[in-house]
């Protein structure tokens, strides 16, 4: 029996498992020519059967043969005679062995009818190719004959033709030749289709078979990312989905299309607002019209411009006239909000607590005196231990009225803000020490609030102290017109000590009886309006705002416009530190939500809306901005005297940086009082905040020092600082700053060159000393002369030279000094410019240090 890999599989080797030489080993062969060697364990197989019956003889294994074209002869079947020898084989192969036999008989089964399918499909193929080329040929064949059959037709009929002309009576005898010749033409063509007759006939091609859908969703599943594009346009089959606004269009378009030509459309009239310079463009779109238009009117007016080009109000109240349409003439000026004629009704005011602005010369206790109102201690928080901010507060007396203070710094330096303190408030108390007496900011005090026009409450500080004299201090205030009710007057007047707290009581009943005099209403159900008292820049909050309620109720969320700036109130802190949703009038608080820093003592006004706020804040911002311009010199002239002035005088640049606004105003006016005939302060910026990158760079650039008043410099600002080694001055008392910066300023200037004459002379004789020196021959006629001391030759009251006395003689000796009346010979250094008559000077110099 021959082995059961041997078999012959169609041409190819079989695929499958092989038994190797060796017992218990198989080899495994897959595609692409891998083998594997695996060790397997050989056991004889066990041999079912029932009993009393013989052992089964084995299945012939399953035979595939090619089939031969030639012979197709069946396959004998084996004979059964060697079964017990096929039996004895298949008694040494393994269950594990059987089933890989089985498996690879099986897979050469499905191999070979494969094979057969595909010859079959092959020889079908080839079959339908030769049959179409066999069709092909007849096609081209019949076409051929079909053509030369109707040449031959052709050439008969011309020849039909030529000999009917030649014979023209025969043409009876030529109709039964003619009809006897057309069955026989009709005969030969008759074979053929007639629609194939002449046109060429194309092999036929092959149908293309439809390509697989690759898509495993369906033929509606979308490749790539779907977007509202694709989404819309796979829907109409790739065109472009239409607006509505479109389709509106394309219908009213058909509308007037079928109802005809509609008459001439009605012109709309419009109001037109007009300001007192607009550009033409701006013009059209208030009026509706196409800006060309505009300017044709305009060119027929004799006017050349274009669109872009501004036009006075005249001008644009000829075009709104002329295009029929109606003007509203506004100026700029009424973009702004102007509060002083909005005048609440009086059935809408309410009684509002007091302002109370505390005045004062610096450390007469205005501070201590109010920490002694409110139970606090401000004045210790305070740079030493004077107050250099507005600071606002609002206390709650013992039946239940509130009244807010305003306590203003007493230095002198902050004159600008005593002044806004005095303008937002109801009453000033003013504050004297009474072992001090009047001083220079007591009586600028008492100017301030003269000028303010609000009642006045002299509160005699300090009476605890030895040597106090109250009585004098009423008799000083005599000399400022100043009349106190102890002397018959109508200023009330009280004696405290903010130390033990004697007489508070007293001075809150007085305020508040003064209050009450006054009336004191304000509308708290309106839009909010208040005053700046200050405002600064928080680094964690940004711009903060300390807004003294004057009017209305201001509450979270408004939106408003203050100064050059808007912004929108994100939240409300009171004087004690807690947020609060709305402020009534007099309440001070502090505002965030600005879009920068204002000015301290700018009105903060709520507005309808942000557009409204932007507007009126850029229009304040043009106006600053004109107002800034129009200061500049006006003519060249005035512009070059201004740059020689400044030529004369040395500039002292600095950059001032404060933490709230009202600080920088007091350092900037500190600074240029400090400015003399000589040299001059010239800030190159001031501003609220920290010290930044671009301050430095600034700075760096003017070689100007920066001063920080208790604020300091950011991590990208000190590494800035270092690298370009900027001065930084850090400051928190405002009087040592003033004095330091005159320091500097003194120094800039150098000594000062003090020059005392100490005698004259006069040249009579030129005498020659040495090779290039000269000796002159004086006659002293006032002081007297020294050996060093400066001189210098005039000639005709004209300067000709300084220089030094070298040599002095008297005769041949030389001497230290020569007095008035005698004659002397001297030698001057660096110099031979003499002649007989000239006059020398001499003069003492002096050098002392420089104050400003």
């Amino acid at each position: 029996m021959s082995d059961d890999n041997n078999k012959p599989t169609l041409g190819r080797k079989p695929l499958g498992l092989k038994r190797t030489v060796e017992t218990g080993q198989v080899q495994q062969q897959f595609s692409h020519g891998r083998k594997n060697t695996v060790v397997v364990e050989v056991k004889k197989k066990r041999v079912f059967g029932k009993p009393g019956e013989a052992a089964p003889a084995p299945q012939p294994e399953p035979v595939v043969e090619a089939p031969k074209p030639a012979a197709p002869a069946p396959v004998a079947p084996k004979p059964a005679a060697p079964a017990p020898r096929v039996s004895e084989v298949e008694q040494t192969l393994t269950r594990k062995e059987m089933q890989e036999k089985l498996l690879r008989e099986a897979e050469e089964a499905r191999l070979a009818l494969a094979e057969e399918a595909r010859r079959r499909e092959e020889q079908q193929r080839q079959s339908a190719s030769e049959e179409e080329k066999r069709r092909a040929e007849e096609n081209r064949k019949a076409e051929e004959d079909a053509r030369i059959a109707a040449e031959k037709a052709a050439a008969e009929d011309d020849k039909r033709a030529s000999e009917a002309a030649k014979a023209p009576s025969a043409p009876a005898a030529e109709e039964p030749a003619k009809a006897e010749e057309a069955p026989a033409q009709r005969g030969t063509t008759e074979r053929f289709p007639p629609a194939r007759k002449f046109t060429p006939v194309e092999a036929p091609k092959r149908p293309e078979q439809p390509k697989p859908n690759r898509n495993r969703g369906g033929d509606d599943r979308r490749q790539g990312k779907l977007t509202v594009t694709r989404a819309l346009d796979e829907g109409d089959g790739g065109a472009r989905a239409r607006s509505l606004a479109a389709l509106k269009r394309a219908r009213e378009k058909e509308r007037r299309a079928h109802m005809g030509p509609a008459g001439p459309r009605e012109k709309q009239v419009r109001d037109v607002v007009v300001p007192e310079a607009i550009t033409v463009q701006e013009l059209a779109n208030r009026m509706a019209e196409k800006g060309a238009d505009l300017v044709k009117a305009l060119f027929k007016m004799g006017m050349m411009v274009t669109v872009n080009q501004t036009i006075d109000a005249d001008t644009a109240e000829l075009l709104v006239t002329e295009f029929g349409h109606n003007i509203t003439r506004v100026s700029e000026a009424d973009i702004d909000i102007d509060t002083a004629t909005d005048v609440d009704a009086e059935d809408t005011l309410k009684v509002r607590p007091p302002v109370v602005t505390i005045m004062g010369h610096v450390d007469h206790g205005k501070t201590s005196l109010l920490d002694a109102l409110r139970g606090a201690n401000v004045q210790s928080g305070e740079a030493g231990g004077i107050t250099q901010h507005i600071g606002s507060y609002q206390i709650t007396t013992k039946d239940g009225h509130q009244i807010t203070f305003l306590d203003t710094p007493g230095h002198e330096a902050f004159t600008e803000m005593r002044a806004r303190g005095a303008n937002v408030t109801d009453i000033v108390v003013l504050v004297v020490a009474a072992d001090d007496g009047l001083m220079p900011q007591t009586i600028e005090a008492i100017n301030h609030t003269k000028a303010a026009g609000v009642p006045m409450i002299v509160a005699i500080n300090k009476i605890d102290k030895d040597g106090a004299n109250p009585q004098k201090i009423r008799e000083r205030l005599l000399e400022h017109e100043i009349i106190v009710e102890a002397m018959s007057g109508d200023v009330q007047d009280v004696e405290v000590s903010a130390k033990t707290g004697q007489g508070l009581e007293d001075l809150i009943e007085k305020i508040s009886l003064q209050a009450e005099l006054m009336e004191l209403k304000a509308n708290p159900d309106r839009d909010a309006e208040g005053t700046v008292i200050e405002a600064k820049l928080d680094k964690g909050r940004g711009a903060v705002a300390t807004i003294l309620v004057r009017r209305g109720t201001l509450k979270v969320g408004d939106i408003f416009v203050v100064g050059t700036e808007s912004g929108r109130v994100r939240a409300m802190v009171n004087d004690q530190g807690k947020q609060v949703k709305q402020a009534g009038p007099s309440m001070p608080v502090e505002v965030l939500g600005l879009g920068g820093v204002p000015m301290a003592g700018d009105t903060l006004t709520v507005v309808e809306n942000e557009a409204r706020a932007r507007e009126v804040a850029s229009y304040r911002h043009e106006q600053a901005t004109l107002k800034r311009t129009a200061m500049a010199p006006a003519s060249l002239e005035n512009m070059f005297s201004a740059l020689a002035d400044k030529a004369k005088i040395i500039e002292f640049p600095v950059l001032v940086k404060a933490d709230v606004q009202g600080s920088v105003e007091a350092i900037v006016n500190a600074l240029n009082k400090l400015s003399t005939d000589e040299i001059r302060v010239r800030v190159l910026h001031s501003g609220v905040g920290a010290i930044t990158e671009s301050d430095v760079t600034l700075a760096s650039a003017s070689s100007a020092p920066i001063i920080g008043f208790n604020v300091r410099p950011n991590a990208k600002a000190r590494e800035a600082i270092e690298r370009n080694k900027v001065r930084l001055k850090y400051f928190d008392v405002i009087y040592h700053l003033t004095e330091d910066i005159a320091k500097e300023m003194a120094g800039e200037l150098g000594p000062e060159i003090i020059e005392t004459v100490v005698g004259r002379a006069e040249i009579k004789e030129i005498f020659n000393a040495g090779k290039k020196d000269k000796a002159a021959g004086l006659l002293v006629t006032d002081g007297y002369i020294k050996k060093g001391i400066h001189a210098r030759v005039t000639r005709d009251d004209v300067i000709v030279s300084k220089t030094i006395i070298a040599s002095l003689r008297r005769f041949k000796d030389d001497v230290a000094e020569v007095r008035a009346g005698l004659e002397c010979g001297v030698v001057l250094e660096g110099t031979n410019d003499i002649k007989p008559g000239d006059t020398l000077e001499v003069f003492d110099v002096e050098e002392r240090a420089r104050t400003l």
